[in-house]
């Protein structure tokens, strides 16, 4: 029976990183590469030597969740593992931001996220993993980057959650929490007004990736990289949620 692994937001950014690591870290024999745009799939994948299958689809679209479904449902594969990349995120007032992209997030963030879980775990054996890509703003309410944070909640919750269910089955299941990052993300997230004035560090995508397998191999359930991302979160668990929000508008200059 063969055995695949499956990428979404394989194109670019951490997706990409963990797409060329996957072979290195689980041992598959082709991997489903999943994004919107195939050419970018291709280019990603380019030179690796496994077998990579680019598949076109927009995630918060429940058409694209079905195609996928039908597919696993022909061909019947063992997926190894399930790293959920797909997602993105707007820096601005959230009345300001369109109706169509404030819904895309949950649509993208949460039940394209959830659908992929739902649709894999079928088909899914003892030792098979789920990487769901959470954040650093899951652990706190953050104005200005409202919808996104608050879709990264959900994902945290539904991601430790589903660990402790699955774990009767041998399926482990891990959320990843990178702080600022360098990729194509801030191509998407920032708007022509400025509103992230500070970062307080920024990492390298790789750096997270490969912290992501060593926690992953380690048992895991959250994955963080970088002293000051595990400092803020730890800050966050202690200190009211009001005063963090006092303290992020003050640090952006925001009101």
């Amino acid at each position: 029976m063969k055995r695949i692994g499956i990428v979404t937001g394989a194109s670019s950014g951490m997706g990409r990183d963990f797409l060329r690591t996957l072979p290195d870290n689980v041992e598959v024999d082709e991997i489903w590469a999943i994004s919107r745009d195939e050419k970018t799939i291709k280019e990603a994948s380019k030179g690796m030597n496994i077998k990579v299958v680019p598949l076109a689809y927009d995630l918060s679209e429940e058409k694209s969740i079905k195609e996928i479904q039908k597919k696993l449902e022909k061909e019947k594969p063992v997926i190894k593992i399930l790293i959920n990349a797909a997602g993105y995120g707007k820096f601005e007032k959230t009345t300001k931001v369109s109706y169509e992209d404030n819904i895309g997030m949950v649509k993208l963030n949460c039940e394209g996220l959830t659908s992929m879980c739902l649709i894999t775990i079928p088909f899914m054996k003892k030792g098979s993993k789920i990487i769901n890509f959470a954040s650093v703003a899951a652990f706190q309410p953050v104005p200005y980057i409202n919808i996104y944070a608050a879709t990264k909640a959900y994902v945290l919750s539904f991601s430790r959650s589903l660990n402790k269910e699955l774990k009767t089955d041998g399926i482990q299941v891990m959320a990843i929490c990178p702080y600022w990052t360098k990729t194509k993300f801030f191509d998407r997230a920032v708007t022509k007004n400025i509103i992230v004035k500070k970062y307080v560090a920024m990492y390298n995508s790789i750096d997270n990736v490969n912290r992501a397998w060593r926690d992953l191999r380690k048992g895991k359930d959250v994955s963080q990289f970088g002293f000051k991302a595990r400092a803020q979160v730890k800050l966050c668990k202690i200190l009211p949620h009001s005063l963090v929000m006092s303290v992020w508008l003050k640090q952006q200059k925001l009101k």
